[in-house]
């Protein structure tokens, strides 16, 4: 941990790994932490970055052009180390490019980058992905910030919740035992647009909303600072922890888990957007901290 590039502004610092360009530590201007403590009782990432997929595939196999690929959940960029491409105060770019050991499980060409910049009591993260090849290329992309629950302003964890922007009334989807989406659905938990955070509500693992309509989300004890979490660009969202931690995770995503059973090409899998060649995609998430 000793090459983590740390950057600040007047309301924030921030520390990220280039190994996995990985949101490692989120303090408030006194010093506080926003992020998880990584227990390693419970989980010790912080906020890995999803790509090219999202969870687990089926039979941890990806199948492009009839030929079979080994693809581990959530995909390679969290276990791979990004170049520093540049790094100011307040701001810093990681970049991950294609290799023969990333074609051995996703065979396209690519360019990931990361850019993390601090203003004020804002982090903006953006995910740029290119596709420098003369084919469109298939991929999923998601953020899996860990925020400490609680949050570190003397509020009991459970006064916690999540204020969504609108109301959510669909079925969630259901994570099978192999970690694949279950046909099964179950109701939502939000009473309105909250959800009350407790541990029983992850028993079964996440709660996975397949159409989420609010872009963005509210979190914290309603009577203390809060984080105003925004994710303009993901059409999916994952809440997870595991019950007992110190930390709730909100996972933007586009992309999701493949559906139980799926033998289908990846191309076609539910949740996939490609890059046009020659093009690229950004997908955005903002953090602020809200007195």
């Amino acid at each position: 941990m000793t090459d983590l590039v740390t950057i600040r502004s007047a309301g924030l610092s921030a520390a990220i790994n280039p190994f996995g360009a990985e949101l490692t530590h989120l303090r408030d201007a006194d010093g506080r932490e926003l992020m998880t403590d990584a227990d390693p009782a419970f989980w010790t990432g912080h906020a890995p970055i999803l790509f090219p997929v999202i969870g687990m595939t089926y039979g941890e196999t990806i199948r492009v052009d009839g030929e079979r690929y080994p693809m581990k959940k959530h995909g390679f960029a969290r276990h791979s180390r990004f170049a520093v491409a540049a790094v100011a105060d307040d701001s810093v770019t990681f970049v991950l490019t294609d290799s023969e050991e990333t074609r051995a499980s996703y065979p396209f060409a690519f360019r990931l980058s990361l850019t993390y910049t601090l203003e004020d009591a804002t982090l903006r993260v953006e995910a740029r992905i290119e596709n420098p090849a003369d084919a469109p290329m298939p991929a999923s992309f998601g953020f899996h910030p860990a925020f400490a629950w609680p949050l570190p302003y003397g509020e009991d964890r459970a006064a916690h919740r999540i204020l969504f922007d609108a109301e959510e009334p669909d079925a969630l989807r259901t994570i099978a035992a192999d970690g694949t989406i279950a046909a099964a659905e179950r109701p939502s938990p939000l009473q309105g647009r909250e959800l009350a955070l407790r541990d029983d509500l992850f028993t079964a693992d996440a709660l996975v909303w397949d159409h989420v309509r609010s872009q963005g989300v509210t979190y914290g004890a309603a009577t203390g600072p809060q984080l105003r979490i925004t994710f303009p660009d993901t059409p999916k969202l994952g809440v997870w922890t595991k019950p007992g931690a110190a930390f709730i995770c909100i996972e933007p995503w586009h992309g999701i888990a493949d559906p139980e059973g799926y033998t289908g090409a990846f191309r076609d899998k539910p949740g996939i957007f490609e890059v046009p060649a020659g093009g690229e995609k950004r997908i955005a998430l903002q953090v602020t901290l809200e007195a």
